[in-house]
């Protein structure tokens, strides 16, 4: 599913665009190099997106190297992946004390089943492995979260400039 999305969102095979590849990132899937995206920045965001909704799969690891203008996604099994909640654009956890009453109750408000894979497909967790958890800033306590929301600039990166 992975390639097949890659393909369906303006990935260049290498045959196609062998020279003119100045600007654009090389895509690697588990080392693999299947070509190359123009659009790095959207398509890491789309990827982290369908990633939290669970259309792509949740230990599908997703590597942004900037400076060598690399996309590595591995999709292989046997990777650790560590749990960490997720952040949103504001530093706030996206963690709610209804999600922690669903998780004890078993069910949400509307009666469907809440368990961890829930707390995952619905974007309150995310898994990383380590190559993934090198890009991402983690905020060890609350206190850091608050610190970073009052520092200008904070700690959240986003894409909208980026190269």
């Amino acid at each position: 599913p992975v390639i097949e999305f890659l393909e369906e969102w303006g990935l260049e095979s290498l045959e196609e665009n062998a020279s003119g590849s100045g600007n654009a990132t090389k895509v690697f899937v588990n080392g693999v190099w299947l070509g190359i995206h123009r659009d790095a920045p959207n398509l890491v965001k789309t990827l982290h997106r369908l990633r939290r909704m669970d259309h792509i799969n949740s230990e599908v690891s997703i590597v942004r190297d900037i400076r060598e203008k690399e996309l590595r996604l591995y999709t292989d099994a046997g990777r650790v992946c560590r749990p960490l909640f997720i952040v949103d654009e504001q530093q706030k956890l996206t963690l709610k004390k209804k999600h922690i009453e669903w998780l004890q109750n078993g069910v949400d408000d509307d009666g469907q089943e809440f368990k961890w894979k829930q707390m995952v497909t619905r974007g309150v967790i995310e898994l990383l492995d380590a190559d993934e958890e090198e890009t991402v800033m983690i905020s060890m306590t609350p206190e850091d979260l608050e610190n970073s929301r009052r520092t200008e600039g904070g700690g959240y990166m986003s894409n909208v400039n980026d190269p």
